[in-house]
């Protein structure tokens, strides 16, 4: 390419499935980030899944510690894998450079769409992540409806900033600089629920999962406002068994429900 972008292309070995790792320049944090993407057989047009990972993973992770791509093999989509470090996918306050709810929906969205033969609607965009990804899955769902239609959270973080200074979880008390009412899902659902907002929503969770309580109070806010979503409960605990055997879940649910023209 001639913008400065470095394209590394792998072809995934006994499936019909490419495995693409992307080096692109990122406006919103000033500085080259990479991302994971694999790419159906075909001319398209596809949709896209965007997939997030977690506090303590890289946009490597997916790909090293699960099955992703064999499972990715029968959804015909795009599947995009960016980084967004340890930033629970906002726009943080202070210094340049940690702008990465932009990141994901300006940079991460738009090159994807500039570069790949992509359906580039809402209606056929879907965003899901795990722990720290779901959260911002969610999250950023419920900010961006016009740009995605369905979001899907394993074991998510989703009290994420819900009122960060009173939580008993350091993790949690990380979000207290961020804005008020901007990333609280809590106030994102409400505030959807009153717009009408139309989202197709997905949540599960480990019941041997530490985070399996702040699911419950969510599901339980969703249920209270009227959001329409699914909601599963399985054994398992935060870990990559788990989130391997559930990311088939999600897949069928995207592929159900986005839009293929």
């Amino acid at each position: 390419m001639t913008d400065g972008t470095d394209v590394a292309l792998i072809v995934a070995k006994g499936t019909d499935m490419a495995l693409c790792e992307i080096h692109f320049p990122a406006p919103s944090l000033g500085k080259q980030c990479c991302m994971n993407v694999i790419l159906p057989d075909g001319k398209g047009p596809f949709g896209v899944l965007y997939l997030l990972h977690g506090l303590s993973d890289d946009y490597s992770t997916w790909v090293r510690r699960s099955n992703i791509e064999r499972h990715a093999a029968q959804s015909n989509l795009i599947v995009v894998m960016p980084d967004g470090d340890r930033s629970w996918y906002c726009n943080w306050p202070g210094p340049v450079g940690q702008a990465y709810e932009d990141h994901i929906v300006k940079d991460v969205v738009g090159f994807i769409d500039r570069t790949f033969h992509t359906i580039a609607h809402g209606r056929s965009r879907a965003i899901a992540g795990l722990s720290m990804g779901g959260y911002g899955a969610i999250m950023l769902a419920m900010r961006h409806s016009g740009m995605f239609s369905v979001a899907a959270s394993h074991s998510g973080a989703v009290g994420f900033a819900h009122s960060p200074a009173l939580s008993r979880q350091d993790v949690h008390r990380l979000a207290i600089p961020l804005p008020p009412n901007e990333y609280d899902c809590y106030r994102l659902a409400t505030k959807c629920a009153k717009a009408g907002v139309k989202l197709n929503l997905r949540l599960d969770c480990g019941t041997e999962d530490f985070l399996i309580e702040e699911n419950r109070l969510f599901v339980a806010h969703l249920r209270r406002l009227g959001l329409k979503h699914e909601y599963q409960e399985y054994g398992g605990a935060h870990n990559w068994d788990y989130w391997d055997l559930h990311i088939c879940d999600t897949l069928s649910f995207v592929t159900e429900r986005l839009k293929k023209k």
